[in-house]
């Protein structure tokens, strides 16, 4: 029997690079901030709280600075920010410049990313480092964005009067800007339970991802603390499950040998433990018929077999989505971001027939799509 719940938190994802297939040139959309910002009011009218604007080629920064300039106070951009990147005062200092100036919408998606990817930044701490630092990090940013002034020595940093020179900077959100994050490994488990709002997690099968969560319970529990739980998924979703499969065989077929290389290559040494999960599910194997990867009904891991990041997608009919979705709120999933390519298009599918029977509502009724 399905548990009855409130209404989920839905957020959508955006990014430049988008498109049907966007992996590919072939399949991707040029990148045009007027089309980016028609998306992220196409979020807001439809229900979704507001979106992941995830790392990649382009910076976060200047993007979510514009998408809020264009939305209004139901679209809150979630930005994906690498801890370590850049000092933790001046990344303060933006988020209650950037608060202040967009009425309390921001919340910070905490990536922890990998040892090599982070050499680029010339950041070298190996795995389970990348926590420590991760914890002292957020700590101090949390603080200063509560409006504290204070003195900090520890391993990472060393801070003197940090917050002074902003000081008159009022925070808008209370107690911090919000954190998100998502860690698999048992020191990323331990950060998430001391210091994050929102534990998020990619897609697994129900079994898989009751022990992740009941450990991350237990952990935050040891603390004081409950935390939201956020699930990031994919869906390929359509009228019938045959043809949501034979969606999900097209993206098998339109992708380029140079890109499984690249992706299951460039990856052999990751040191994930997210990733390490899904690789797991696939073994790095790309099927003849995507099916061939289903774990769990409707599960299908094969999305990593693209691109980077989360990797499963939920494939199939209208209501086998929203069946799927309700096994993951009776794990105490409150939270989901979702997306679907193309962006534009699937925003308005899913929300058209998977939100209502979630209970999410759209805002905006009147005229036919794409109109405001």
């Amino acid at each position: 029997m399905t548990t009855t719940h409130d209404a989920p938190e839905v957020l959508w994802y955006i990014i430049p690079r988008e498109g049907a297939y966007p992996w590919e040139p072939a399949g991707r959309r040029p990148i045009d901030l007027g089309y980016l910002q028609q998306l992220a009011g196409t979020v807001e009218r439809l229900g979704y709280t507001g979106a992941l604007l995830a790392t990649d080629l382009y910076d976060v920064w200047p993007l979510g600075s514009a998408l809020a300039a264009s939305t209004g106070p139901a679209f809150q951009p979630l930005l994906a920010v690498h801890p370590g990147l850049i000092s933790p005062t001046l990344l303060a200092k933006m988020a209650l410049s950037f608060d202040t100036l967009f009425g309390g919408r921001l919340r910070f998606n905490v990536v922890n990313g990998s040892t090599k990817s982070l050499k680029e930044y010339g950041l070298h701490v190996e795995h389970d480092e990348r926590y420590e630092l991760s914890a002292e990090y957020w700590s101090i940013v949390k603080r200063l964005t509560a409006g504290e002034v204070f003195d900090h020595k520890g391993r990472f940093y060393d801070l003197q009067d940090a917050g002074a020179s902003f000081r008159d900077l009022e925070p808008v959100q209370s107690p911090h800007i919000p954190l998100w994050f998502g860690g698999s490994s048992a020191p990323g488990i331990e950060m998430a339970a001391e210091h994050v709002d929102v534990y998020l997690t990619w897609g697994e099968p129900p079994h898989l991802l009751k022990e992740k969560l009941d450990r991350v319970r237990e952990r935050a529990a040891a603390y004081g603390r409950t935390l939201r739980i956020g699930l990031r998924l994919h869906l390929i979703v359509r009228d019938t499950e045959d043809e949501a499969w034979a969606a999900a065989d097209q993206l098998l077929d339109v992708t380029s040998e140079a890109t499984y290389a690249r992706q299951l290559g460039d990856r052999a040494g990751e040191d994930g433990t997210g990733w390490q999960r899904q690789f797991r599910q696939h073994g790095g194997r790309v099927p003849a018929r995507a099916r061939e990867l289903e774990t769990h009904p409707n599960l299908w891991p094969g999305m990593s077999l693209f691109r980077p990041g989360p990797g499963t997608a939920i494939v199939g009919s209208t209501g086998q989505v929203v069946e799927r979705l309700s096994e993951f709120r009776d794990l105490g999933v409150d939270t989901f971001i979702l997306s679907g390519n193309p962006l534009l298009e699937e925003a308005y599918r899913v929300a058209e027939t998977v939100l209502p029977a979630l209970g999410v509502t759209d805002r905006f009724r009147a005229g036919p799509r794409g109109q405001g």
